[in-house]
């Protein structure tokens, strides 16, 4: 048989070893609130030819971002991928890979890695960067409590201009730290005034930028202001593309920086696995979550590397770790750092160029069509226009033509009534003048 499932007699010896009496026993400890009161709603089992057939007839229905023209963006960005970078991650000595506990062992693991913090802090303008998080959303609950141990706080404001995701994920994780979470409205028509909310028990403020509705800030100002009430300010970065053309978050004063590192090297991937960034400077070094690969020298004075600071719980003593969640997406980091390698840093800048031309000349074209307005005319790739009926049903019906026309922010925001007519729409290197045309001809039509 291809598969082994247990036998009752299997069964039943395990559980006596675990000293339950019946499997609902070992999930006890799980909230009823939490539980299905019921079958999930599945068929029941088949044969592996069967299920083949009946998922691909099922994926068949998707209209995926490679068969059709995708203006797709919120947080998760369609990019050219050299076909180098899949082949070289699929080599046995990187995919098979896994933590470097043993250095004379992992050069290779650790040197990557110690190139993956170069450039990432290169990116932020900061001084120090870790050997990765699990995605931008962890990234960002992670960093607001880095900046509670730093503060000796308990409370965060977070902008309405944060992706809705990191919000989530950040009240989530605040839920269980005793730590107060205050959040900014969502209003991509508003200039928000951030310092308002701002008081002495506030350890950190977290913006984007570019902020999620598209529009890139200038943070001098807000970094000013939490620096005079000894508040940390943590920019997180949805697209990480847009650190070749904006001015990097470390020369506008960000204490932490955090983001995505999705656009590098990885694809879309319906979702994950994705890639955390993380950053700060050098003081706030011992409070960072994660590992850190450095550089030394060996006994006979050869070059080397080594996890020169690792706080997770499996490492140290649990009251002393950083986190018990953070880790490395390896194979992620390293996707990332060999497309950055092949694009260099010419390359990088040209790309962020290309991205934000695209978008430009997208723009204008949209916001030429009745009834449509651009809310910011300040964006890297991806803006938000107001649209005169709700954008949601919008996308649906440019779906219907065979084009991914955008996210709907009523589907992130949906009990935010005043944003139904808002739609996100991202144009990158990927975006041809054809499929512009072919956007602007077919919203012209459904609206």
């Amino acid at each position: 048989m291809r598969y082994l499932p247990l036998s009752d007699a299997d069964r039943r010896e395990m559980l006596e070893v675990a000293g339950a009496s019946s499997i609902d026993d070992l999930f006890k400890d799980v909230p009823a609130s939490v539980l299905l009161d019921g079958p999930v709603d599945l068929p029941k089992a088949a044969g592996e030819m069967a299920v083949e057939r009946t998922i691909g007839t099922l994926a068949g229905k998707n209209l995926g971002t490679s068969s059709a023209p995708s203006f797709l963006g919120a947080g998760a960005y369609a990019h050219h991928v050299p076909s180098a970078v899949d082949h070289l991650i699929q080599r046995g000595e990187y995919l098979t890979s896994y933590t470097p506990y043993q250095p004379e062992i992992s050069q290779g693991t650790l040197q990557y890695l110690f190139e993956f913090q170069t450039q990432v802090a290169l990116l932020t303008g900061m001084e120090v960067a870790n050997a990765s998080l699990y995605d931008g959303a962890t990234a960002t609950a992670e960093a607001m409590l880095m900046a509670a141990r730093i503060t000796k706080r308990g409370k965060a404001v977070l902008s309405g201009g944060l992706h809705p995701h990191y919000r989530d994920v950040a009240v989530n994780q605040a839920r269980f730290m005793d730590f107060q979470v205050v959040c900014a409205d969502p209003d991509p028509l508003a200039e928000e005034d951030l310092s308002a909310l701002i008081d002495e028990e506030t350890a950190c403020v977290v913006v984007q930028n570019p902020g999620f509705f598209g529009q890139a800030r200038d943070l001098s100002a807000l970094a000013e202001t939490c620096h005079q009430a000894g508040v940390l300010l943590v920019v997180a970065v949805a697209e990480v593309v847009s650190l070749g053309a904006v001015t990097p978050p470390g020369a506008m004063g960000a204490d932490i920086v955090v983001g995505e590192g999705q656009s590098l090297g990885n694809g879309l991937s319906y979702g994950g696995p994705y890639l955390g960034l993380m950053a700060c400077r050098q003081k706030f070094l011992r409070q960072m979550p994660g590992r850190l690969a450095g550089q030394t020298i060996d006994v006979e004075g050869r070059r080397g590397w080594v996890l020169t600071l690792s706080t997770r719980e499996q490492h140290i003593r649990r009251e002393k770790a950083t986190s018990n969640i953070c880790t490395n997406s390896g194979l992620c980091a390293l996707a990332f750092t060999m497309h950055l390698t092949m694009l260099g840093e010419a390359g990088f800048t040209r790309l962020a160029r290309l991205n934000h031309a695209a978008a430009a000349k997208l723009a204008d074209r949209l916001a030429a069509i009745a009834g449509v307005e651009l809310v910011s005319d300040t964006f890297f790739n991806e803006f938000a226009l107001k649209l005169p009926k709700p954008a949601a049903q919008v996308v649906d019906d440019l779906a219907a033509k065979g084009i991914l026309g955008g996210v709907p922010v009523s589907r992130l925001y949906p009990n935010e009534t005043a944003l139904e007519n808002m739609l996100l729409v991202t144009a990158t290197e990927l975006t041809t003048d054809d499929q512009a045309e072919a956007l602007e001809a077919a919203l012209k039509e459904v609206l």
